[in-house]
């Protein structure tokens, strides 16, 4: 393959991977409207962005329920959602996990 035909290549899987990225980043604003942050009831690896400290991001929380860990819910139905520690909460309680 040619230099110029590597280039193009490489150029190619830039511009996909960007505009993959630029999709998602729209369609996560899109998916917040009408949703609110729900801590504690997600289950181990299945929490959305931002756990809280000794996480990074996405599916990262280390076990059930973690309280620091959120999820995505329709607004105003956080505090409802029930397990076994309790309900939902609209606010992180800064790493406490289930006891």
């Amino acid at each position: 393959m040619s230099k110029k035909a590597q280039l193009t290549t490489v150029a190619g899987g830039v511009a996909a991977a960007l505009g993959l990225a630029a999709a998602a980043t729209m369609h996560t604003a899109s998916a917040q409207e009408g949703m609110e942050k729900c801590y504690g009831i997600s289950l181990a690896g299945q929490n959305d962005c931002a756990a809280g400290p000794g996480t990074t991001c996405a599916g990262t929380s280390t076990i059930d329920y973690q309280s620091n860990a959120w999820k995505l819910v329709p607004q105003g139905t956080c505090t409802d959602i029930e397990t076994p520690h309790g309900n939902g909460s609209l606010e992180s309680s800064n790493g406490r996990v289930p006891g």
